[in-house]
């Protein structure tokens, strides 16, 4: 659980400084300062968040190791093969299932502004 809600928290705060740094370099020269300085602030602040996130998942990432070391105690080989696959996979698929959210976001959207113009 701790696992996806780490996933999911990375790639969120990932999305989010990806949006902020795409509207900084949108700014154009003759933006308002205060419009420029609200976003770098904003960007030091989702930054900070994600290294921040980062530790985290390191953190998550030791206890997994110790949770793994206990589980192949007590679990045949073949059950620890499949715990292990597992767990490696869970992650992939909530970053897979994540981007094609984003993405099923982003037609609905475009579809929307398609509706709007005609």
């Amino acid at each position: 659980g701790d696992l996806d809600k780490v996933v999911n928290l990375l790639l969120s705060l990932s999305g989010r400084l990806a949006r902020v740094e795409s509207a900084l370099g949108s700014l154009g020269p003759h933006a308002a300062a205060e419009d420029k300085v609200a976003l770098r602030e904003k960007q030091r602040l989702l930054v900070a968040q994600l290294e921040d996130a980062k530790e985290l998942k390191e953190h998550v990432g030791r206890r997994e190791e110790a949770v793994g070391a206990m589980v192949a105690r007590y679990l045949p080989t073949e059950h620890l093969q499949d715990y292990q696959h597992f767990v490696k996979m869970k992650s992939a698929l909530i970053a897979e299932q994540r981007e094609l959210e984003e993405k099923i976001k982003l037609g609905q959207e475009q579809l929307q502004c398609l509706r709007e113009s005609l």
